[in-house]
């Protein structure tokens, strides 16, 4: 961050920070943009964290972007905020990104660094890190070699946990590579040793003992008297789940649990206790079904209608009873943050605790109208870790922060750990 932050002021003089009529007001945008285009740079190192997707944000972004704040400034008798906040956010860099979680992200960083409240330098771009007075160039960089904190990834808005998944990646990859630099076993002259293809074939036979029997859709379909949304959701997860075993043809843990819910589903077609969301192969389509199976029961128009998240107190084994309508859910992780049950509210992450489990949630669904948006963050619900193209839905969880914490902070909730 430091050399970035250096960098991103090289590419401007003493004769740039004197050019604006508005001298103030263009130094501290000017010094902020830095700061912004240094951190939209460097977060990518975060991974899936940092950004969902990788974008090519580059020097001209930034210079450009000064281009047009001195224009904007000399146009105006006061400083157009929202509009420079668009620009910059929605078009300059804006322009490169193509995730809408990405795009709100860039979008809360100008929000948080270029407004009003920064002319009186009340606005820190990182903890204890102030917008500077009205310096020289040469004060510029100065202030950032005697003020800027040490690298970490508060810099950025993130939790040190960030920094321990991005590390942990790193590692993976070296010994990974380590690995694959080693000689590979051979069976000519290995004396009683076990062969590669002795040991493959031996855990092959073990998968195939294991490989569940495949679900009989013709009968499971006989017994179901009425196709009700769940119900369909359930045949299309069999029908799924028997591709799957015909196709692989192995077993996992997380295939045996999907199957055992599965088998007690299609007895009765009754919803069991307790969802395991990330056992469906399509979760989108069971939540959904959440929301058509209400807006039948009410004659809600389905398009006016929205799911609402209730996190409970309660973990899987306490949960005895499904609800009257809506379902529990569970086996969802908290990335960047974690939730603090006593309180009911999303809350600073502990170190070394990447993705803690989250209690048993209620979901259920209402009109759009009735959806509570005060105090509430926006968190985007992801299959794995690799985020964008594997997203699911967006929960709105309980937050006593400003929203804007946790969206720097990159919180998502998980369906794998």
């Amino acid at each position: 961050m430091h050399a970035n932050l250096h960098k991103a002021l090289d590419l401007f003089t003493q004769d740039t920070l004197e050019m604006c009529t508005k001298e103030i007001e263009f130094k501290c945008i000017l010094f902020a943009l830095c700061y912004f285009h240094a951190v939209v740079a460097e977060r990518r190192k975060f991974g899936a964290q940092g950004w969902n997707r990788s974008y090519p944000f580059n020097n001209g972004d930034l210079t450009i972007s000064i281009n047009v704040l001195y224009n904007y400034l000399e146009a105006n008798p006061k400083v157009p905020w929202d509009d420079l906040r668009y620009l910059f956010g929605e078009i300059m860099y804006g322009g490169h990104i193509t995730d809408d979680w990405d795009r709100r992200l860039c979008r809360t960083y100008l929000l948080e660094y270029i407004r009003v409240e920064m002319l009186e330098g009340e606005v820190q771009l990182a903890p204890g890190f102030h917008i500077p007075p009205n310096l020289d160039y040469k004060g510029y960089h100065e202030y950032i070699n005697e003020n800027l904190p040490p690298e970490s990834p508060y810099l950025y808005g993130l939790h040190p946990n960030a920094e321990i998944g991005f590390l942990t990646v790193t590692s993976e990859k070296l010994f990974r590579t380590v690995l694959e630099m080693q000689p590979k076993e051979t069976d000519s002259g290995a004396g009683t040793g076990v062969s590669r293809e002795e040991k493959v074939k031996a855990v092959l036979d073990e998968i195939l003992e294991k490989t569940p029997e495949m679900f009989n859709m013709a009968e499971i379909m006989a017994k179901a008297a009425e196709k009700t949304p769940y119900v369909v959701v359930a045949f299309q997860e069999c029908e799924r789940m028997n591709i799957l075993t015909n196709e692989m043809r192995r077993s996992l843990k997380e295939l045996n649990l999907g199957l055992k819910e599965l088998e007690a589903w299609t007895t009765d077609f009754a919803l069991p206790t307790t969802v395991w969301l990330a056992g469906f192969f399509n979760p989108q389509s069971f939540l959904t079904a959440i929301m058509q199976s209400m807006a039948r029961k009410n004659e809600w128009p389905l398009d006016r209608m929205c799911l609402s998240v209730e996190v409970t107190k309660k973990n899987r084994e306490d949960v005895t009873a499904p609800p009257r309508e809506g379902s529990y859910v569970y086996g969802l992780f908290m990335e960047g943050a974690r939730w603090d049950t006593q309180t009911g509210v999303i809350a600073e992450a502990r170190l070394k605790e990447l993705t803690p489990a989250m209690p048993v949630v209620f979901v259920k669904a209402i009109p759009v109208d009735r959806m509570e948006t005060k105090n509430m963050y926006e968190c985007p619900v992801y299959k794995t870790r690799v985020r964008g193209p594997t997203y699911v839905w967006t929960f709105n969880l309980k937050t006593k922060e400003r929203a804007s914490k946790w969206v720097l902070a990159a919180v998502a909730l998980l369906l794998q750990a």
